[in-house]
């Protein structure tokens, strides 16, 4: 059968589609961008008639597609939502829980994201998988587009793989297509494409990615978080030279540094002249910029976020954010005001793979204030999990300068970081460090 013959006897309309999903499936989503708004209506459409119940959706990072379908509120006795990196969506769930004295609807798992396609493939094991693709080529292959992290390795062990074909998703290069043959459904649907524009920087972002691109040399590899710190970052880099791109998230900032020639990938020691990552999120140009562009390849997070991989790129430089940093050098990136914020994502991958890398870098910054200069994010003790232990944590980062912590003794690491917190947090700090002996 021709691969024209085997797309036309999958091609499905929505709730022929969504119909495969029975009641007590665990499904995968796409993650963020490549969330199917026309399939996740349709499974929603048969979970608010009672058609299917005990639905049970893994994923990362949902977004409004998700919010306006699958995650209302309402659903939540029929759709059980197993989040493995929290957005404001599955805080909004929560809160309104709280508020109503109801039990949380939302099932955090703890993970790392270099591990989320083992978790999802082996130790739960999803009956299906739904996300957005590009348009089959003419070999018969779709492209997971903006979402390679753990759609690809998902579609190789579900049973059910549901496919809404997308045309404003970019056709991309790299270990990141499936073939209409292993596809159970494809649904056709087009829709503009979930954008997240820049964030305007803090006038202490401008300060912090000044500080960070001085530790940056010509020809390093980058990794960058997310946020409107690490696009300062991208900002403060545009003096520099042959800088190349291995990261997980591939966002605004780095595209326009390869768009303006400073990141070229040319002394990359892993994937020379090309640029690598697993998703992308930002804006129209970001994906204008991935569609049928050869410089740049997508791999499974499995792949991407292996510290092990990521530390054969020489000079590797990773740049994240965190909401505290204590004493002793701990980060808490995940946690705020009791309760999950995001998750733990691959922080701690770039953090070990980085520092592992010839002549690398692993960077983590913050402002050094929160709640509009009331709260120190240089604290006596975390207030949640460890998202980098402080065996990990290399270089830290604040408007007031940086430091290096490897090698330093607790003693030295506490005074340091004291000098990195606000002035006025300062004297407060440093008793709690002579109180816990650090000083």
């Amino acid at each position: 059968m021709t691969n024209a013959a085997l797309y036309a006897e999958r091609l499905k309309r929505a709730d022929e589609a969504a119909a495969l999903i029975r009641s007590g499936a665990k499904v995968a989503m796409g993650l963020g961008v490549s969330q199917p708004p026309a399939v996740l209506k349709a499974i929603a459409d048969r979970a608010e008639r009672g058609e299917v119940e005990d639905v049970n959706l893994h994923y990362l990072l949902s977004c409004r597609i998700a919010a306006d379908t699958v995650l209302r509120y309402e659903l939540m006795d029929r759709i059980r939502p197993w989040s493995l990196f929290h957005s404001a969506i599955e805080r909004k769930l929560e809160q309104r829980a709280f508020e109503e004295g109801r039990p949380n609807p939302v099932r955090f798992i703890p993970t790392g994201f270099q591990q989320s396609p083992r978790l999802l493939c082996n130790e739960v094991g999803m009956d299906a998988l739904v996300c957005t693709v590009s348009p089959m080529d003419e070999d018969g292959f779709f492209s997971f587009g903006t979402n390679t992290d753990y759609a690809k390795p998902v579609s190789q062990t579900a049973r059910t793989v549901i496919v809404e074909v997308n045309p404003n998703m970019p056709r991309v290069f790299g270990d990141c297509t499936i073939h209409v043959s292993k596809v159970a459904a494809v649904v056709e649907h087009a829709a503009p494409l979930v954008e997240v524009p820049k964030a305007e920087p803090h006038p202490n972002d401008l300060i912090i990615g000044g500080i960070i691109a001085g530790l940056i040399e010509d020809g390093a590899t980058l990794q960058m978080g997310i946020g409107a710190l690490p696009n300062a970052v991208c900002d403060a880099l545009r003096g520099h030279k042959h800088l190349g791109v291995h990261t997980e998230m591939l966002t605004p900032g780095l595209v326009e540094l390869m768009q303006a020639g400073v990141a070229d990938h040319s002394r990359k020691t892993l994937h020379p002249g090309v640029g690598v990552f697993t998703f992308a999120m930002g804006d129209r140009n970001t994906y204008d910029f991935l569609d049928g562009n050869r410089g740049m390849e997508a791999h499974p997070v499995s792949y991407v976020n292996d510290p092990s991989v990521i530390a054969r790129n020489a000079k590797m430089v990773s740049v994240n954010a965190t909401l505290q940093v204590d004493l002793t050098g701990a980060c808490c990136s995940e946690f705020l005001n009791g309760r999950q914020f995001t998750a733990a994502g691959g922080q701690l991958d770039f953090v070990r793979g980085a520092h592992a890398s010839d002549g690398g870098k692993s960077i983590i910054a913050c402002h050094s204030t929160a709640a509009k200069g009331a709260a120190s994010r240089i604290v006596a003790r975390l207030d949640g999990p460890v998202t980098t232990p402080r065996n990990d944590t290399h270089i830290i980062a604040t408007e007031h300068g940086w430091v290096n912590l490897k090698g330093l003794s607790s003693d030295e690491r506490a005074r340091a970081l004291i000098g990195l917190a606000a002035p006025q947090f300062r004297d407060e700090l440093t008793r709690s460090a002579v109180e816990q002996g650090l000083i």
